[in-house]
Formats: structure tokens, sequence, C-alpha cells
């Protein structure tokens, strides 16, 4: 029986070091994170729908600007291979066509506009110009591919911005690009407890749940669903590894406040922290 208790504890052992290793973010050659010194970034810019200032919009951005918000956006891949801001896998629900911005040059997403708005749909380009520097960015890269050969577009493009940024991802084939071909771009895996928010569709949803493939994209902060604060990769990233907690996405003083001191940043939207 001792000896049988003997494997027990060692198989536990070496599995609680399989994991720790497994979730274990970037160590070594860290970036500076100095950009975290912002603690609120406003999720898809500070829209406001009742003004007529859509999500993702240059006036959404101006607002956060004007505000000394970060600003946290999302960038897709136009068909030319122009990279634009928009959130939602197809245009439904932003612009009223069923279709995906891959479907579209630039030159044809220019006929569309934001939610009733007279904003369009912005490239990146222009919004960096826009934000010159004067707050971080939060740059979240949608891609739902392994061909993920467009980041070399963003890539150059934040390169040559004059100012304080990250990304980030759901995809984990986004954050293995950066550590190969830009290893000091700050990068964020994004995730959350997909058992609850949609379902394991996936065996890589129960691995990006638990963290797992940390130790093979190296990231530089968790971005996680704050209604899953207790995951426990989540915590031990952020307390063990010390790494910066960033929680999305947080609607109201109330969720603010039942938050604070669990993450360092915060992603709002819907009110002003």
């Amino acid at each position: 029986m001792t000896k049988i208790w003997g494997k027990v504890c060692k198989g536990v052992a070496y599995s609680g070091a399989l994991y720790l290793l497994a979730v274990m973010p970037r160590i070594m050659n860290r970036p500076d994170v100095r950009l975290f010194r912002k603690k609120y970034f406003a999720h898809r810019g500070l829209y406001n729908e009742a003004m007529k200032v859509p999500e993702n919009s240059m006036a959404a951005f101006r607002r956060a600007v004007e505000a000394g918000y970060g600003i946290e956006l999302d960038v897709q891949m136009t068909k030319d291979n122009i990279p634009v801001i928009f959130h939602d896998n197809t245009m439904e629900r932003m612009c009223g066509v069923k279709s995906k911005v891959e479907d579209y040059t630039y030159e044809e997403l220019a006929q569309f506009k934001l939610a009733d708005s007279e904003e369009g749909i912005p490239r990146l380009e222009d919004m960096l110009a826009l934000v010159s520097g004067r707050v971080p960015l939060i740059v979240e890269i949608k891609s739902e591919t392994k061909n993920v050969s467009f980041c070399a577009v963003i890539d150059r493009m934040l390169r040559a911005y004059q100012g304080e940024y990250c990304i980030e991802s759901f995809n984990p084939m986004v954050l293995l690009w950066f550590r190969r071909y830009h290893n000091s771009t700050i990068r964020g895996q994004l995730s959350s407890n997909f058992r609850f928010d949609g379902g394991y569709k996936s065996p890589i949803h129960f691995c990006m749940t638990h963290l797992l493939l940390n130790f093979f994209t190296a990231p530089d902060f968790i971005a996680y669903n704050h209604q899953f604060e207790e995951e426990p990769g989540r915590r031990i990233c952020h307390w063990l590894y010390r790494h910066p907690a960033v929680a999305w996405t947080i609607r109201s003083k109330e969720e603010l406040e039942k938050m604070s001191g669990k993450f360092d940043v915060f992603i709002f939207e819907n009110f002003l922290p």
C-alpha cells in the first residue's frame, strides 16, 4: 500500500509540474509592458450608439483619445489585403449584410456605413495616424484559420507606428507568428472559459480555456473574460508568474469594483470608469 501511495504522489507531482510548465507565459527576455500603466482601455473605442458614434469607428477612437483612455480595437483583412478595423465575423449586425469583410476590397467596403451612422469602416493605417501615440493601443487580431501569414502586413504597419501598442488574439497561431517573426512585440492570449461560454467546439477550445498552449505561444499577458476570473490557469499566470492580467469586458462600475484587485487592466464599455 505504501508503494502504491508513493507512486500516486509522484504521479500527482509530475502532473502538477507539467501543468505549471504548460501554462507558463514568457519568462525570459520579457518586453517592457509600461503601456499597462494605463489601467482603462475603451472597448472598440469610446463609442456611444445614442450619439451615432458606433464601435470601431474613427469618431469612437477620437473620443477615447480626447478622454485620455487607452483603446482596444479589432483588425481584420480585406480581400485586397488591407488591414481594417471591424469586430464581427460577418457584417450583418453593423452594416446589414451577411457578407464578411474579407469578401470585399477596401474600395468596395467604403460603400458601407456603421450602424445607421455616417461613419465608415476605418483602415488601421488611418486609425494609427489619428491616435499618433497619444494613448496606448491593444490591437486584437481577428483570425479563425491556421494560415496567419497576413500578420506580416499588420506587423509592418505597427513597426512604423510611433506609439505604444500590444497585440492580442484568441488564435494561438497569431501569437506563434509574432514569437517567430517579431518576438519583441508585446503579445497577449485572449481567452474565456469556453465550457460555459459557447462550449468546447474542439480540443483547442479546451486548451485555450486552461491556457495549456502558453508554453508554445509565450504570451506576455492574459486577457480573460472577467466572468470566469477564478480559472486556475489565469490565476497562476497572474499571481505565480506575475504577468499582467487584463479583464474583458467590464460594463458597469459595479463590475469594475468587483474585479478590482483581481486584474491589473480593464477593457470597458457603456460607462466611464
